[in-house]
């Protein structure tokens, strides 16, 4: 993903998303380059423009978007300047002048980054086809291996469209630790199998890459962090936040697949389609018989 990709939050749709970031690189264009007054006019318009864009991106996008594309540091030193720098001398106002302007032209390619990686993200995103995502258990716990599992059938009946397994990183991370670290053989194996095809798969980029030579209409894509992530501290709440995320971008609906019930239960209560697989528990085990007490010896 590019550096500067800003995700959607749920609610926004990738495309009002995108005219709201056309609308705000316009703004500070004009201001960049047409201003005119001194350099605390400047300035105030320059602050004028900030509250504004906060308004009209708080909802749309995250705490940690806002802060990179508006409430940069650049911003706290201009709003501390703001009421502070008011020498008319000529020294003064080009030094605030240069800074505003500096502020201005960063915010504007900013936005313009931000503009140009959600449209390659739509376009991207905007083939026909289901979305799914597959968590950690799938791999570990399906009776078939990746390159033999039948993707489509992780998906309820009924699709018939292409069908594009997202891969987030969150799950790469916790195969990779897996695979050295799981009490069961079977499951390092299959963390380590699942690795190397996934490092097959994305040789070349993230994607999407045709799952297997014979069914051309089954891709799969490596999704990565955005760029100042701070991850959640239980995995389970990361993935569902991490599919929110691709289904805000991707515009539809994103299955999640798992065997756990616990990731299941959160995917759920946050509004997520799910498909929960389940696998034969066995018999009942029965139970072992309590060893008796042993009995005081008479005195």
């Amino acid at each position: 993903m590019d550096d500067m990709l800003v995700n959607p939050r749920p609610g926004t749709t990738p495309e009002q998303l995108q005219k709201i970031l056309q609308e705000q690189h316009g703004a500070v264009s004009g201001l960049s380059t047409g201003h005119q007054g001194s350099a605390q006019d400047k300035l105030g318009a320059y602050l004028e423009w900030t509250a504004n864009a906060v308004r009209q991106l708080a909802r749309p996008i995250s705490p940690a978007d806002l802060d990179r594309l508006v409430l940069t540091p650049g911003y706290g030193r201009l709003l501390a300047a703001f009421g502070t720098v008011t020498g008319t001398d000529n020294a003064t106002q080009r030094a605030l002048n240069d800074l505003v302007s500096l502020e201005l032209q960063l915010r504007e390619n900013d936005f313009e980054t931000a503009r140009r990686a959600l449209d390659v993200q739509i376009a991207r995103w905007s083939r026909d086809g289901a979305f799914m995502v597959a968590d950690t258990s799938v791999y570990i716990e399906h009776k078939h291996k990746l390159e033999e599992l039948d993707v489509a059938a992780l998906l309820p009946p009924g699709n018939f469209q292409p069908i594009h397994l997202l891969v987030p990183i969150v799950v790469v991370d916790e195969l990779n630790g897996l695979k050295d670290k799981a009490p069961r053989p079977l499951a390092k194996w299959r963390a380590g199998h699942t690795l190397g095809v996934f490092d097959k798969l994305f040789a070349n980029g993230t994607g999407p890459a045709a799952l297997m030579p014979s069914h051309f209409e089954i891709s799969a894509e490596m999704v990565f962090d955005p760029p100042g992530h701070v991850r959640l501290p239980i995995n389970d709440d990361e993935l569902v936040d991490r599919t929110l995320a691709i289904q805000a971008l991707a515009g539809r609906p994103v299955t999640l697949v798992t065997f756990d019930t616990n990731q299941s239960t959160r995917a759920r209560a946050a509004g997520l389609t799910v498909n929960k697989l389940t696998k034969p528990i066995g018999d009942e085990p029965s139970e072992k018989a309590r060893p008796r007490r042993a009995q005081p010896t008479p005195q």
